[in-house]
């Protein structure tokens, strides 16, 4: 199924908590489906999402992996499916919000061991969020401990009456080899190779499973007032009837069907399949949302349409160049087509198509409306712009949410020439996940993103992909001072060599400005005893010592510099000189009056569970935190909002996941500078 998709193609997002198998259901489903001709393992770093070294190394998902592939359902219908398998690691979030970007429906994985984890809630929240319906796929249903109903009692306090499990296990554990299909009431019993075959339910399951039935029935009835009437006259629907409303409850959101499956015995696999393609909607069944000026579009998935493609991720390949990976939002396109970046300005030609399959591309000679591709050599199309057929004009897609960044490192080249490179290294690690930031403080390439794990995997890609070497450290604090008091004094510059001189005296009055004042110069010379002409260099000699930093090595801010008087020679004066001797007052005026320290201070939002709120706040305060706000959020969590010192948070997010269980929400902004205690100088 390399050709053109048919128009019951759908793109999966593969959603949940870090562990709770998410890459080992793709590699089950890829073997199900024919595409791989046997299962890889994430402990040997053989499967087919998690190709990267970096995730092989670490047995997890750490960036946005595609999967395409056919699959015959069971009433004959060809249907072809793009997984795109998302991190569950909250510091690659950014690869989460990627893959609900362009995705028709969520599977949210929940292993049936751990349960309901902060990693569930942080997911199925999200794809609320995006607007993307859900489909719950409990996981390793085989594993020791593992117990269904606690898992979907947990799965009923989040999602309430919206939860429709569809299917019931017929033992767990080791004994998890058979499933009960809870609308037709059949149980299906799978053999070693993972195809099933139906027999009456056990009498044991019976009672239990007609519970199920029963519940779920009128759940789904209840939306279809033809199926409501007919099923209080006592004609219950069929069960293809109530899927086909329940589908439809499913593309709005009212519904959230569960299923339950283990990869490794293949058990319930094929059922995760058929259900994704007879419940979740199609590409072709919702319009997709791009900004044009400051107005929000709809676009209408159009195989007939204005060609319109949305580039969604691009990732750098040692071997063929960087690989832009993109969703066809309406038209079709074609190898050798020559597009239009609306976004960038950027003209581009594809040269050539292919769909993704872990790291394999397999060709395409067509992409229409709905379907997931990939195409080499994109230079002018980053992560998050769109191409299209017009030659102006301005459009992107709809932004995804932003994660503000709680941790940072500075790096330091290995070498000249890793020095040499890495900024434009950096900008394209950049333009792969742009959740990362860089920024300069005193001299030094900073590096930001959600956390230590995120810092050192982008570290480890520039090395191995960009060939550019670095040591990681500490974030420098971005310190500045200020003037304690008022002092006034005199800059004079004289010097006599043979030819010109130079000659240059200004009398300076220094005061401090309140905090956030920045800088003020005042010219209150009267009487020509500074010609004008040499005013602007002693402005900019002023603004040059503040640069150069004050007695404590920090550049100086909240500073009001008052020229009031001076002395010129016709000959040996100049604006050099001028310049230089008002350099020379102001850091004479610093060391006489003394100069403090001014810390930056951020505002930190921590959402957390109400019985985790005291210990947080505890926290906060040995972090010389001021707590500014406490809230009740819509979920009835805790918010709490403090200023905190930047110097208390460099490990902050770490730290804080460690008292919470990974249960809080964390967003550092940076807001304003304040006077460090105990920082006088002079």
């Amino acid at each position: 199924m390399n050709s053109a998709s048919t128009p019951t193609h759908r793109t999966v997002a593969l959603v949940g908590a870090a562990g709770s198998g998410k890459t080992t259901l793709l590699e089950a489903l890829l073997l199900r489906a024919g595409a791989i001709p046997r299962a890889g393992s994430v402990e040997q770093g053989t499967t087919t999402g998690d190709h990267e070294p970096e995730e092989i190394a670490r047995g997890m998902t750490l960036g946005l992996s595609l999967a395409h592939f056919g699959w015959a359902a069971t009433d004959g219908t060809e249907h072809t499916l793009t997984f795109a398998d998302a991190p569950g690691h909250p510091d690659f979030v950014g690869g989460l919000d990627t893959a609900l970007a362009v995705a028709d429906v969520a599977a949210l994985t929940v292993s049936a061991v751990d349960g309901v984890t902060p990693g569930t809630r942080f997911a199925s929240a999200a794809a609320r969020a995006a607007g993307v319906p859900l489909i719950v796929v409990i996981t390793q249903e085989d594993k020791a401990r593992a117990d269904f109903r606690r898992v979907l009692d947990e799965l009923r306090a989040v999602f309430g009456d919206r939860l429709a499990p569809l299917e019931l296990p017929l033992g767990e554990e080791h004994d998890f080899t058979a499933l009960a299909d809870v609308l037709s009431e059949q149980a299906l019993v799978y053999d070693e190779a993972g195809r099933h075959h139906d027999e009456p339910l056990p009498p044991g399951a019976e009672a239990e499973e007609h519970r199920m039935h029963v519940d779920v029935t009128e759940e789904i009835v209840s939306h279809d007032d033809e199926q409501l009437e007919a099923y209080l006259d006592g004609r219950e629907p069929a069960a293809s009837e109530l899927q086909r409303t329940l589908a439809r409850e499913v593309a709005t959101g009212e519904a959230i069907p569960v299923v339950v499956c283990s990869a490794l015995t293949g058990t319930g696999v094929d059922r995760v399949a058929d259900l994704v393609c007879a419940l979740a909607p199609t590409a072709q069944g919702h319009d997709s949302r791009i900004v044009m000026g400051t107005a929000e579009v709809a676009v209408a998935p159009n195989p007939d349409g204005e060609t319109l493609v949305h580039v969604f991720r691009t990732v750098a390949d040692p071997f063929v160049g960087q690989v832009s990976m993109f969703k066809v939002l309406s038209g079709v396109v074609h190898p050798s087509d020559r597009l239009h970046n609306a976004t960038t300005g950027a003209d581009e030609r594809l040269h050539g198509l292919f769909r993704l399959r872990g790291a394999e591309h397999l060709p395409a000679d067509m992409l229409r409306a709905g379907d997931v591709g990939a195409v080499a050599k994109l230079t002018g199309s980053p992560s998050g712009t769109l191409l299209w057929t017009r030659t102006n004009g301005r459009a992107e897609p709809a932004p995804l949410p932003h994660r503000e960044p709680v941790f940072a490192a500075s790096l330091t080249p290995v070498t000249q020439s890793d020095d040499e490179k890495l900024i434009a290294s950096l900008a394209r690690i950049v333009a792969e996940d742009p959740t990362l930031v860089i920024d300069r403080t005193g001299g030094a390439a900073i590096l930001r993103g959600l956390g230590d794990a995120h810092i050192d995997v982008a570290v480890e890609r520039l090395a191995r992909v960009f060939g550019v070497h670095v040591t990681t450290g500490p974030a420098p604090i971005a310190y500045r001072e200020t003037i304690m008091g008022r002092a006034e004094v005199e800059g004079r510059l004289k010097k006599q060599s043979g030819g010109h001189g130079q000659f240059a005296v200004v009398q300076l009055r220094v005061s401090p400005l309140p905090t956030g004042g920045g800088f003020e110069f005042v010219d209150s010379v009267v009487g020509g005893a500074v010609p004008r002409s040499y005013i602007p260099a002693v402005e900019k000699g002023a603004r040059d010592a503040l640069a150069a930093g004050g007695p404590q090595g920090h550049p100086v801010v909240d500073l009001r510099v008052e020229l009031v008087d001076g002395k010129s020679h016709s000959v040996d004066s100049s604006d050099m000189a001028f310049r230089t001797a008002a350099s020379i007052g102001v850091k004479a005026a610093l060391a006489e009056a003394g100069t403090v320290l001014l810390e930056p201070v951020s505002l930190v939002t921590v959402t957390v569970p109400g019985e985790l709120q005291g210990a947080v706040l505890t926290d906060l305060s040995g972090r010389r935190g001021r707590v500014g706000a406490t809230e009740v959020a819509a979920d009835e969590r805790a918010r709490i909002i403090a200023s905190v010192p930047e110097a208390e948070l460099g490990k902050y997010v770490l730290e804080l996941r460690s008292i919470t269980g990974g249960r809080a929400e964390l967003t550092i902004t940076p807001d304003h500078y304040a006077r460090m205690p105990g920082s006088a100088k002079g």
